[in-house]
C-alpha cells in the first residue's frame, strides 16, 4: 500500500507578535524527500512540528491522505519525529534510552532490535554507558538509532539530523534515508549542510520565500 501524501495548505503561524509564515503550502509524497531551508528564525522547526502534528497552525491545515491529522490517528503510528534536542535521559544508558524511546513510540523495544539499531549507528561499544558520559555526536547517534528500528514506509520529520555528527555518522544517516525513500517512505528535514544522497534528489523548500 502506497503511503498517503502529507500536505500543508495555506498555513500561517505566529510566534508572539511575529508572523513566521503565512499562506504556506507544500506536499510530501511517498518516496520523496524534502529539504526545508531558511535563515535562523524563519520558522523551520515550527513548520516541522506542524507537519508532525505536534502543533496547530493559526490558519490553514495539514492533511494526510486528504484527512486532517486530528482525524487520522494512524498517522502518529507511521510518523517519526526527531527534534534538534536528542530527548535522551542522562541517567539512563544508551541502550536503556533507545529502548525507552522505542517503547514510548510503539516500536520494537526487544533487546535484540535495540542492539541491532545501536550497532547500525556504531554505538555497540557505548551501549552500556550512561548518556551523561557520551559526547554530543554519540548522543545524536543514539537518538538517530530510532531510524534504524524502522523497516516500513512512514513519514520521517527530522530537525537537523546531521548535527554534531562526524563524516562516518553522516554517511550512516544518508544510508538510512536512502533506504527509507527506496521503500516508499517520505522524509522532510532541515540541514545546514548540503545533502549528498545517492539516487535521491531532494525537493528544496525555501522558507525565505514563503512569508
Amino acid at each position: 500500500m502506497t503511503l498517503p501524501t502529507l500536505r500543508a495548505e495555506g498555513l500561517a503561524y505566529r510566534r508572539g507578535e511575529n508572523a513566521l509564515f503565512t499562506g504556506l503550502s507544500l506536499e510530501l509524497a511517498a518516496g520523496h524527500l524534502t529539504w526545508l531551508r531558511g535563515h535562523n528564525g524563519r520558522g523551520k522547526t515550527s513548520l516541522l512540528r506542524l507537519l508532525a502534528g505536534l502543533a496547530q497552525p493559526d490558519a490553514g491545515r495539514v492533511t494526510w491522505g486528504n484527512v486532517a491529522l486530528a482525524d487520522a490517528p494512524e498517522f502518529a503510528a507511521q510518523r517519526i519525529y526527531i527534534a534538534h534536542a536528542n530527548a535522551l535521559k542522562d541517567d539512563l544508558t544508551a541502550f536503556e534510552s533507545l529502548q525507552f524511546l522505542a517503547a514510548l513510540h510503539g516500536r520494537d523495544a526487544a533487546p535484540a532490535a535495540v542492539r541491532a539499531a545501536l550497532s547500525r549507528l556504531k554505538m555497540t561499544s557505548r551501549e552500556r554507558a550512561p548518556v551523561r558520559t557520551l559526547s554530543q555526536g554519540q548522543r545524536r547517534r543514539v537518538a538517530l538509532a530510532r531510524l534504524a528500528l524502522e523497516n516500513a514506509a512512514g513519514v520521517w520529520v527530522l530537525d537537523e539530523p546531521y548535527d554534531a555528527l562526524d563524516v562516518d555518522g553522516i554517511q550512516i544517516v544518508n544510508d538510512l534515508l536512502e533506504q527509507h525513500v527506496a521503500r516508499g517512505g517520505s522524509v522532510v528535514l532541515t540541514s545546514h549542510q548540503a545533502l549528498s544522497l545517492r539516487g535521491v534528489a531532494p525537493a528544496l523548500f525555501d522558507l525565505g520565500s514563503a512569508a
